[in-house]
């Protein structure tokens, strides 16, 4: 249990205008000296609230507990997330919450994960580590990266940093959101439009948020509908598809698999996800990479500057 404590400022000041917590040592020497009045603390909302004020609360990242109830009777002024997906959050807030999610901080790294899972299951990195264990040379040729056709659904920040780090392996990106536009690189196909797309695609990268319009979004006709062979990647949440439909398809060998994500998670020891031999499975460790403090530390201190001069902080979703 982390007791609070009082960070360092610039100079003393008796009477902060700006009180904020942190739930680690980390972060807060990620924050680093802060502007004169204010003042941080480190707060991990496993103990009473240090302050019955906190003007920003950050709250830890990826607990198996939810620690917001603490926030209950603590008067906040912005609750900022360390994690970018908020499904679920809100019935945990008090009345009156103003929270923001973690944008700028993890699209590096979720992409960096997607295209390693991507190239690992395409290039049978799995299969040579297998046959590493009993000293087999496993000669065999492997699908390309290069001039396959990837469907992207979802085309937030992580989705933009996914396709701008698959363009360079030479391959033809299908963009989807929630609803049809189009930007500076082209069309970006709605939602609606999958039933049409998914016969063509080689690779799904499914990166949506969890909402009631996505969950279960990978079903049993969305696999049906993709090629045999097809390559499925999720790194979005783990009910963003069908779990049932994921084993029967990896089972009979027709559809691949990359997963970041899994409904249950953890996933428990005994799952046949484990035991297939065309599925990949990672911890959800999306963000978790050197890269999450730096960027979370400066995220916190746009936030502190936005709060002092009285404007509206980064990435708010939610109002309670």
């Amino acid at each position: 249990m982390a007791e609070p404590q009082t960070s360092r400022t610039s100079s003393s000041n008796p009477a902060p205008r700006l009180v904020v917590s942190v739930p680690s040592e980390a972060l807060r020497d990620a924050v680093g000296t802060v502007p004169d009045g204010v003042e941080l603390l480190v707060w991990d909302l496993s103990t009473a609230a240090p302050r019955d004020a906190i003007d920003l609360v950050v709250p830890p990242y990826m607990t198996s507990e939810n620690p917001l109830a603490r926030l209950d009777g603590v008067r906040t002024r912005l609750v900022q997330s360390q994690s970018i997906g908020y499904d679920g959050v809100e019935p945990h807030l008090p009345r009156g919450t103003v929270f923001a999610n973690a944008a700028t901080v993890h699209e590096a790294s979720t992409a960096e994960l997607t295209l390693a899972l991507i190239l690992a299951s395409q290039r049978g990195i799995d299969d040579y580590v297998r046959a590493a264990e009993t000293g087999t040379w496993l000669f065999s040729q492997r699908p390309s990266l290069a001039d396959r056709r990837v469907l992207l659904i979802g085309y937030g920040g992580v989705g933009a940093a996914i396709e701008d780090r698959l363009l360079p392996f030479e391959v033809d990106v299908t963009r989807v959101a929630s609803r049809a536009r189009s930007d500076e690189r082209g069309p970006i196909h709605g939602i609606d439009e999958l039933p049409e797309l998914l016969p063509d695609a080689e690779i799904v990268v499914v990166v949506v948020p969890l909402t009631e319009h996505t969950r279960g979004l990978i079903d049993d006709a969305f696999l049906t509908a993709l090629p045999d062979g097809a390559l499925v990647v999720n790194v979005a949440r783990g009910p963003v598809a069908d779990t049932d439909a994921l084993v029967r398809h990896a089972a009979s060998g027709r559809i691949r698999l990359a997963l970041d994500v899994t409904d249950p998670e953890p996933l428990p020891a005994d799952h046949p996800l484990w035991s297939l031999p065309n599925v990949l499975v990672s911890p959800h460790i999306g963000g978790a990479t050197s890269a999450m403090l730096p960027r979370m530390g400066r995220l916190v201190n746009r936030q502190i500057t936005a709060l002092l001069a009285g404007e509206e902080p980064e990435n708010i979703v939610l109002r309670t």
